[in-house]
This record gives structure tokens, sequence and C-alpha cells, in this order.
């Protein structure tokens, strides 16, 4: 009797037992109020079991429920503008949580034509690419790594030719008869084109695209505003820095040529439907040009054993690029510079195609007085496109020189009384307009020959 009394209680105790792991397995519910820094509640918050697709939102009054929550498991809470967190559950069934804003993305500082403001003061419409998105690419024109990167921002390659025109529509057209371009502005200078500076040497680059451009540049800036800020010193100790890459590049895929039959054929199929709908070629003659039919001697069986050619073999290639960019910068504590010099070689897949390109660029802050700085920002470039429809030429840009800042170097430098200095200087500048001045007669002298 007894041990039938204590196998009862036995398996009493082992059926009581997967009871208690059946009920583990499933899980508890837990429950939370979320609310931000100043103890308001916020509402849409998303709150997620880590791994899983068990989630929620909080309701108006900062409240969540989830059911089926393990005790290994951990939350996932979100919200933009937010620091996202992730809290354990353990044995714990109501959580109180509160969320931090997120100051390094409101912190983040853009240029907007007149100064520089945090993302967290901006009211106006701006977008912004960091040095890091632009170099992830690698591409000959800085232009092209903006596709895709810009909301509102649509960038189109003119076709596929290395150094070929790159479109840059923001908001899309608004003229039919007159230029869509939008403004570029390079360290606070107008310039054409961003295309002959290279990524490596641009900080970051904002576009206005509301009417805050206008209000700013005026009608010059209707189609949009993309300023560009480049690369300055940074530090008091001298840093040289090299950075390049090498690709190669292929055609994708390309069309496969037809046999000689198939091009017989189609041609006679395409003068027999020609003569039916009334045209005036002859199936008749293309058929004893080809000599098919039994009146032309039946030769469509030999054109099995003629070879083809794939054109498309001769005029495309696989092409070698590669880009050297050299970054000098250093200084002292009132004096900081920055020499940068680039060179591109982009080989096209179409034979005889190409793009070369040679930029130097000096960067120089000068700290004259307690509140008088000056700036001198000199950029040289040739560029050099092979393989254009129309012709080959060579283009020179010499922008952005600030001959006033120059000349006030000269004159504090004869202040200091460093004249040996000051005839170095002038050297320098003399013999930068004499190469200028000759390349420019170069363009001419070809321009007129062509």
């Amino acid at each position: 009797m007894n041990r039938l009394l204590l196998l009862r209680r036995v398996y009493s105790t082992f059926l009581l037992s997967m009871f208690c792991v059946l009920a583990f397995a499933q899980g508890k519910q837990i429950t939370g109020v979320i609310k931000d820094g100043t103890g308001e509640p916020m509402i849409g918050v998303n709150v997620l079991v880590k791994g899983t697709t068990n989630g929620t939102i909080t309701d108006f009054d900062g409240k969540f429920a989830i059911s089926d929550v393990k005790n290994s498991d951990v939350l996932t809470i979100t919200y933009v503008g937010y620091v996202q967190q992730s809290i354990p559950v353990g044995n714990q069934t109501s959580f109180n949580i509160i969320l931090k804003e997120d100051t390094e993305t409101l912190d983040e500082v853009v240029v907007i034509g007149y100064g520089t403001v945090k993302k967290r003061d901006l009211t106006g419409s701006v977008a912004s690419v960091s040095n890091e998105t632009l170099t992830a690419n690698p591409v000959s024109d800085v232009s092209q790594a903006l596709q895709g990167k810009l909301a509102g921002v649509s960038v189109v390659s003119q076709d596929g030719r290395p150094g070929a025109e790159v479109s840059i529509r923001v908001r899309g057209g608004g003229s039919i008869t007159q230029s869509n371009d939008p403004l570029f502005i390079v360290d606070g200078f107008p310039v054409s084109s961003i295309s002959d500076i290279p990524a490596d040497q641009i900080e970051t680059i904002d576009v206005l695209k509301d009417a805050s451009s206008t209000a700013i540049y005026g009608a010059r800036g209707a189609n949009g505003v993309i300023l560009v800020t480049t690369k300055g010193a940074k530090t008091d100790k001298l840093s040289v820095t090299y950075n390049g890459y090498v690709q190669t590049k292929a055609a994708a895929k390309t069309l496969d040529p037809l046999s000689a039959q198939d091009y017989v054929k189609y041609q006679w199929a395409y003068a027999d439907a020609l003569e039916r709908t009334g045209g005036a070629v002859s199936a008749d003659g293309v058929a004893k040009y080809f000599g098919l039919g039994a009146a032309y001697g039946n030769h469509f069986a030999d054109y099995a054993n003629v070879d083809v050619h794939d054109w498309t073999d001769d005029m495309l290639r696989n092409a070698i690029a590669h880009t050297h960019n050299l970054s000098i910068s250093g200084g002292s504590e009132k004096t900081k510079f920055v020499l940068n010099v680039n060179y591109l070689n982009d080989e096209g897949i179409k034979i005889n195609s190409g793009y070369n390109r040679f930029n130097t660029s000096l960067k120089l802050n000068q700290e004259l007085l307690k509140n008088l700085k000056l700036d001198v920002d000199i950029r040289y470039s040739e560029d050099q496109t092979t393989g254009k429809e129309s012709s080959q030429t060579v283009k020179v840009l010499y922008y952005l020189v600030h001959i006033v800042g120059v000349l006030l170097i000269i004159l504090w430098v004869i202040l200091m009384h460093s004249v040996d200095l000051v005839w170095e200087l002038i050297t320098l500048i003399l013999l930068m307009v004499a190469r200028l001045t000759g390349l420019t007669m170069f363009r001419t002298l070809q321009e007129n020959s062509e």
C-alpha cells in the first residue's frame, strides 16, 4: 500500500514538473513606459525583442506591452534622433526607460552659404555628403560619386567615356531654353564645374535645395547651390599622406554577332516582308545576290562554313585606371598649410579613349594679428580627354587665386624684414604666370589649327 502511494506521489511530481517546464517555455508578458530626458512620454518608439520579429510601438502615453518574452531576451529600443538602447529582460516584468538624444547627429556642422550651422538649428533643406562617402566609390569624376547619395538631386552621366560630362539637377529642370545646372561654390568662390577636383581633397559637399539658396545667391541659385569645402590643415604637426587605387574595367556584356546563315536568312525575310507591303525591295533580288533558292544554286547551306568576325572585340578592351594623391600638411601655431598633388589616368573601355588629369593645390592659413587672419587658396589643374567625337583639347583651369592674399603675404613678409623671402615669393609667382601664359598660348594655337 505504501509503495502504491509512493508511486502515485512520484508520478504526480513528474507531471507537475513537466507543466512547469511548458509554462516556462511559453515566456511571459512585459510592460513598460518610455520617456525622453524631460520626462515626457514618447509616442511611436520601436520596442523589439532582439533577433526576433516580436515587437511593438509605444502608445500616446508612452506605454508598451509584449507577450512571450523570455528572461534571456534583450529588448532593442530605437527612435529617430535618439540613441539606441539594448536592455536585458532578466526577471523584470515592468520597465521605465529614458531615451537620450543623439547629440552627435544633431551637432553635425553643415555649410549653408553664409556660414556654418548645426543640424539641430537648421530649418532649410540641406543635403550633405562626407569625404568617406565620396571616396568609397572610386571614380574619375567626383560628380559621379554623388549618384544616389542626395535626396532630390539627380546625377546622370552623358555617356560611359572617361571624362564625359555629368549632368546634375537639383529639384529637376525648371527651364526649357536656359541652363538648369546648379551653382557650384568651392571654398566660397563660384566655379563652372567640380569635375576636376579629386574626391580625396574634398571635406564635404552640401546642397542647398530650397528658397534659401535664392535668398543668398540671387537668380544664380535658382537651380540649387552645391557647396564644396576642400580639406585644410588641422594640426600643427607635419603630416604626409598618400592614397591611391588601381582598378580594371571591362564590358559586362556584349551582343553576340549573327552567324552567316542567320544574317542571310534575316536579309531574305526582311526583303520578302517589304515586297509584300509594297516596298521597293525585291526578295528575288536578295535571293539572286546570296545565291538562294533553286533558281540561283541553293547555296544557303554553304554559309554554315563561313567564319564570322566579331567587330565588338576590335573596338573594346580591358582597361586599367589608377590614381595617386599625395598630401602634405603642417605648420605652426599661427601658420598652417596643406599641399595636395593628384594624378589620374583612366583608360576607356573603347579603343583610343581615355582621361588624364593632374591637380595641385595649396591652402595657407596665416594669423597676422589676434583678430586678423589670412587665407590663401591656389589651385591648378590640367586635364586631357581622348576619344571625343569632336576633337581632342587640353583644358587648363586656374581658379581660386587670391591675388590680394598673395600681395598681403608679401607685405607682411616685408614688415617682418625678410627681403630674401620676398624675392623668392615674387620669383615663384612669375614662374606660375609664365607657365599659365605658355599653356594658354598652346591651347589657342591648337584650337586655331583645328
